[in-house]
């Protein structure tokens, strides 16, 4: 208890800073740097604290979003989605049976990449019954894979010098969680954020299809779908906002507020989900679903941004 007290200091010592500042991707590293440095819990639900951060900023993203631009893009790149996501499930349940992968892990690891990461793993995980060893497994994997992709991809598109609508593309189908899209795009720019949650969004939909299919295939008829309510929270706030801005002459101050808000939890919610990162989370990655993750992904990152670069 006191060896815990004497380091509660650290937490606002450097988020205060890190959120002055606003940029996410150091908000991940000295978060994760500070767990994997003392080796223990810092924050006890430092998920919990990170979750429920970048959910809320990404409501609070919904209201400076124009409701009526969010339909038109997700109607052009609907096929885009569908071609990935088919693709993509079917590539990993063959990966899976090559790489002799327990049937149950190569559908959880190909759902996730899919769709959209943890949140298709922890829906999937009880319809195809699912050890709570390999749930865990699954969802350590997607964990590192999207740090992984806060940390490396807004290189490769300043590298590449793309623009902010094709690094959101590419963000929104490469990205495994759909926070984590929102995350990785913001530290790209505020443009690069619209267009990732909106095309994400269309990979999130997915959900309720493949989790109906995997249902009635396990005799699961009553299989519960889970689409996050932040989800739902931020369609309903980027059509208020396009309401307001519609109907009413909001100060832009307000927006700019609104903004600022959205951007400071997303820097927040990346210094806890870097705490998250521990000595113990990287002993667990191993083992051939390990192969199939990373073969899997990393087929999906070359392919996807040939598509950005195309269609952006």
């Amino acid at each position: 208890m006191s060896s815990r007290f004497s380091t509660s200091w650290l937490v606002p010592a450097a988020l205060i800073p890190l959120v002055i500042w606003g940029n996410p991707l150091f908000a991940l590293i000295i978060g994760a740097g500070l767990s994997l440095s003392l080796n223990r819990c810092v924050v006890d639900g430092a998920s919990r604290y990170g979750k429920l951060a970048l959910q809320s900023a990404i409501v609070l993203l919904g209201f400076n979003l124009d409701s009526m631009q969010m339909w038109q893009v997700s109607q052009e790149y609907a096929g885009i989605i569908i071609l990935y996501v088919l693709l993509t499930l079917l590539a990993g349940i063959a990966l899976g049976t090559l790489l002799r992968v327990d049937n149950v892990l190569s559908r959880l690891m190909a759902a996730g990449t899919a769709i959209c990461g943890g949140t298709a793993i922890a829906t999937l995980s009880p319809i195809l019954r699912a050890r709570p060893d390999q749930l865990a497994l699954a969802l350590a994997i997607v964990f590192f894979l999207n740090m992984v992709a806060l940390l490396t991809f807004p290189l490769v598109g300043q590298w590449l010098e793309m623009s902010q609508t094709q690094f959101g593309i590419w963000a929104a189908l490469a990205v495994h969680d759909t926070s984590s899209v929102v995350a990785t795009a913001a530290v790209y720019g505020q443009e690069a954020t619209d267009v990732a949650t909106t095309v994400k969004l269309g990979r999130t939909l997915w959900l309720i299809p493949v989790t109906l299919y995997f249902g009635l295939k396990a005799g699961s008829g009553g299989a519960r779908i889970r689409i996050p309510a932040f989800i739902v929270l931020f369609i309903l706030a980027s059509i208020v906002g396009t309401g307001f801005r519609m109907g009413l002459q909001m100060p832009q101050d307000l927006y700019d507020v609104v903004q600022w808000a959205s951007r400071a939890l997303i820097v927040a919610a990346l210094f806890f989900v870097g705490m998250e990162f521990t000595r113990e989370t990287v002993a667990n990655l191993r083992g051939r679903v390990v192969v199939l993750g990373l073969l899997l992904w990393g087929a999906v990152i070359p392919v996807t941004l040939l598509v950005a670069l195309r269609f952006g």
